[in-house]
């Protein structure tokens, strides 16, 4: 019988000769649809902020927005712990990092569980923040970039799939977590702190389970019947590029703000998306919160939907439509509240927050065009701190923007004007960041042994 270590090396999880390949979604998607539950951790806000008091907030509570810095934590650890463990990741496989994800993520939700438990504020950013946030940038990254391998053929679809469960996430962790709240609260307790063991539990068994059904394709293997070919018009490539040398190259820094900008732009309007309804069309709270749920299924379909499309247009050319289409869109925002349509209003944002989620889901497929698939996964993880970045920018912009103009005595629903004028500016210099991304020169392409350049890599920009 193997033993552990051997059960958990990458060698172990090379896949035989007829292997399925599409085995290999379930068992990302599993992993996604887990951490994705950072997108609905906003149900434990208002449970988190009475728990001494349980029935109300009394002297000692933590406030809604000390519970949200979590959160924040959460998502930038996310990124910066794919940049720092991404080549660790391509180096040790798919297996052992999802079981690492699955270890630090439900262990952070143990934690957290403790934090409540014991009213300790920086034992729940220790847990959910840090611990919790590594295990999503490894749970992240590593099906992404498994996937990438498995469907050279269908890139953009098969990045698709396993982040279409990520943005899916919320849509079971938000009611698991408020039925397990409900059902745990007493007179003394909301609950909370067991809701998140439950979780924990659940959530360990699904990640562990994809962990074992995942497999990387052997050295050299490709689809039956498909032919790699470079297509310089779509900017793919048949070269690899090490991470390394990636992160000197101007394309890779074009991607960062080409990443950065739509995620800004969308991030900023899905977190005050339910404030947003409300001011600009005085819609009942019930009623806003419908709205946030048809933007996490906008999300969800623009995921798979937005990067499929990319297969048949090439990266850059939907990116294309993602910042022309979206600052139109944009701009078109304010137009529908002059008319008084809400039904426009929330088609048009649905649309808006399709391209938000699609531009995630496309960026992989981009960098595998561009890099190769040597350690697209380590490449993905460095890119991915344009989203923390853009966690911290977007959010930022509306709130302060919109408080700004509340205190300047603009009506509430014109409050958010200049800020969706500014998010389409915006993508405007995301768009010119993407016409400006070309084939990355052979100079930094990996060679084999004994094939030197003929001049050495640059070490710019």
């Amino acid at each position: 019988m193997p033993a552990l270590p051997q059960l958990l090396s990458r060698e172990a999880t090379v896949a035989k000769p007829g292997f399925n390949r599409w085995f290999v979604p379930p068992a990302a998607i599993a992993v996604h649809m887990c951490i994705g539950q950072i997108y609905g951790f906003s149900v434990f806000k208002v449970p988190l902020s009475r728990a001494l008091g349980v029935t109300a907030p009394i002297e000692g509570d933590w406030s809604q927005a000390d519970v949200g810095v979590a959160y924040s934590i959460a998502l930038a650890m996310l990124g910066l712990s794919a940049a720092v463990f991404g080549k660790w990741v391509e180096r040790n496989g798919p297996r052992l990092t999802m079981i690492a994800a699955a270890v630090c993520f439900c262990g952070g939700l143990v934690i957290s569980s403790l934090a409540v438990a014991t009213h300790q504020l920086w034992l729940l950013y220790l847990g959910y923040g840090v611990i919790g946030g590594v295990g999503l940038g490894l749970g992240y990254i590593s099906p992404v970039s498994t996937l990438v391998k498995w469907f050279p053929d269908r890139p953009g679809m098969a990045t698709g799939m396993a982040i279409m469960g990520f943005g899916g996430g919320a849509l079971i962790g938000a009611p698991l977590a408020q039925e397990l709240i409900n059902r745990f609260a007493t007179d003394t307790s909301v609950g909370a702190s067991r809701a998140m063991l439950v979780m924990a539990g659940l959530y360990a068994l699904w990640m562990l389970l994809g962990a074992a059904i995942v497999r990387v394709p052997a050295d050299g293997w490709k689809p039956e019947g498909w032919i790699p070919s470079a297509h310089p018009r779509r900017l793919v490539t048949t070269a690899n590029v090490a991470a390394d040398t990636a992160w000197r190259t101007p394309q890779f820094w074009l991607l960062w703000i080409v990443l950065c900008l739509n995620v800004t732009a969308g991030i900023g309007i899905l977190g005050q998306a339910a404030p947003m309804i409300q001011d600009m069309f005085n819609v009942s709270a019930g009623a806003a919160a419908g709205y946030v749920g048809l933007l996490s299924l906008a999300n969800l379909a623009g995921r798979f939907l937005w990067s499929s499309t990319s297969d048949l247009t090439g990266r850059k050319a939907v990116y294309c439509v993602y910042f022309v289409l979206g600052a139109i869109l944009y701009c078109a925002v304010p137009w529908t509240q002059g008319r008084g349509d809400l039904v426009l209003f929330v088609a048009l944002t649905a649309v808006i927050i399709s391209m938000y989620g699609g531009g995630f889901a496309t960026i992989p497929a981009y960098l595998r065009d561009l890099f190769g698939t040597h350690q697209v996964g380590a490449i993905h993880g460095r890119l991915i701190t344009a989203w923390s970045a853009a966690a911290l920018i977007g959010p930022t912009l509306v709130d302060r923007i919109s408080e700004a103009k509340k205190a300047a005595g603009v009506p509430p629903g014109e409050t958010y004007h200049f800020t969706l004028y500014l998010m389409a500016g915006l993508l405007v210099v995301g768009l010119a960041a993407n016409l400006l991304v070309r084939p990355v020169d052979a100079k930094y392409h990996l060679r084999p042994p004994g094939d030197a350049p003929s001049q050495p890599p640059t070490q710019s920009p």
